[in-house]
């Protein structure tokens, strides 16, 4: 008999540290690079997810700061994590992210001051799974956001957003994932929180979902703004 999902969960969205720390490194795109298809929604065909990276995984990484982060956007929707994150993800038994295709460093460079480093961390491709949750329109702050359409992938133009929640009862348990309706969003759970927490992984920050904010056009300090 599998556990049961706790009836009340808090959930968070998970970007990469900032620009200019201590641990701020970021991929250099080496080509040729290969991309596939990107995802589409099973029932209304209408693109969910961004084209993938294609075998041969080969990088090239810039470092910022001092040292290595455990985390780093590459393009789209792939990301790299430290082997150090890849083996405790695996052993602690956290759910939610797909591939763990090595990745060969071809060369780092520096920048800024500092002393070039002799070697690098090994790093993994990962993509985070398409979850079951959804986002629940009624009790989250999307400027602008109408109701979706499609009842599976839940798709809907916004403006901006201020804070999220999910429906109560469609998160299936995922560690990592991108919920429907919010499919760019990189959201995790509170076990995924004190995992990090724990491991004092880096160049990561976590916020709380109901505290996200995503505003491009700065459209909520604009005079009238809700």
């Amino acid at each position: 008999m599998g556990s049961e999902l706790p009836t009340s969960s808090r959930f968070f969205v998970l970007e990469r540290g900032a620009t200019h720390s201590h641990h701020d490194v970021e991929v250099d795109v080496v080509e040729p690079v290969n991309l596939g298809a990107g995802v589409d929604c099973p029932r209304c065909g209408g693109p969910i997810g961004m084209r993938q990276w294609l075998p041969p995984y080969r990088a090239n990484l810039v470092l910022h700061g001092e040292a290595f982060g455990d985390f780093i956007v590459a393009s789209g929707d792939d990301l790299l994590i430290s082997e150090r994150f890849a083996q405790s993800f695996r052993d602690e038994g956290l759910t939610g992210l797909e591939g763990f295709h090595p990745v060969e460093v071809l060369r780092v460079r520096r920048r800024g001051r500092g002393s070039k480093p002799s070697s690098s961390p090994h790093y993994v491709l990962v993509r985070a799974c398409f979850g079951r949750a959804a986002v629940d329109l009624a009790h989250s702050h999307l400027q602008g956001a109408q109701p979706s359409a499609c009842e599976e992938c839940r798709y809907t133009h916004f403006e901006s957003i201020h804070g999220f929640t999910l429906e109560p009862g469609t998160w299936k348990g995922e560690d990592i994932f991108r919920p429907r309706g919010l499919q760019g969003v990189l959201t995790v759970s509170e076990r995924f929180e004190r995992f990090v927490t724990r491991h004092e992984f880096t160049h990561l920050r976590l916020t709380p979902s109901e505290k996200y904010v995503w505003d491009p056009h700065e459209l909520q300090s604009r005079p009238g703004a809700q």
